[in-house]
């Protein structure tokens, strides 16, 4: 007696209970709950890839003035001084503390370029059909840059700092800050805008014809 394999590729788990699932047909705008817990299973969002190309470009185009512009001026007994990004890493470097700026060079700048470049790579090629095995590999690679982009963490530094500095100077915050908020929403929506399930569906239709 033969046990016919079973197929998967139909199948869609739970990522709260692992429940097992056939894979619903989505329209824009839908999602299927799981019928065991009641967790979201699956989420066809709007306009993905349009939305996805969209904020991935306004974002990098926002990386220069978040870069070299000034995020904050702190003024004091007459004097005034202002740093942006780059001025940051390279007083770490002046400082011998290489550690630390090779750290914010990789997460603040080097993760977040590559993440959005890759969203906006992606999102293009599965606009015009240019569907390849190796897109598939790329994508899956992808997945692993979530975890490693650390805007908010240098947001939140600087957030600090202006808190114990606003007692003993005067501050003053520059359009760098605003642009770099602006790019930590970018990176954000990136996420939000970026359909992962439609999108694996593109490469596995893409890549059988």
């Amino acid at each position: 007696m033969s046990v016919e394999p079973v197929s998967y590729d139909h199948m869609i788990a739970c990522p709260q209970c692992d429940g097992l699932s056939t894979k619903p047909l989505l329209m824009e705008g839908q999602k299927a709950v799981c019928k065991r817990c009641g967790g979201k299973v699956m989420e066809r969002k709007r306009d993905p890839i349009r939305r996805t190309l969209a904020v991935a470009l306004a974002g990098l185009l926002l990386l220069l003035p978040a870069t070299v512009l000034p995020l904050i001026g702190v003024s004091a007994v007459g004097l005034f001084n202002q740093a942006s990004l780059l001025d940051c890493i390279a007083i770490l470097i002046a400082n011998d503390y290489h550690l630390i700026a090779v750290s914010l060079t990789i997460f603040t700048l080097a993760v977040p370029v590559i993440r959005l470049l890759a969203a906006l790579y992606i999102s293009w090629c599965i606009r015009t059909k240019r569907i390849t095995p190796a897109l598939v590999h790329f994508f899956r690679s992808y997945h692993q840059l979530d975890s490693w982009t650390m805007l908010h963490v240098f947001l939140l530094g600087i957030m600090v700092s202006m808190y114990k500095l606003v007692a003993l100077a005067e501050l003053s915050i520059g359009l760098g800050l605003v642009a770099f908020i602006l790019l930590l929403i970018c990176s954000t929506l990136v996420s939000v805008t970026l359909d992962k399930h439609y999108i694996w569906e593109q490469l596995e239709n893409g890549c059988e014809q």
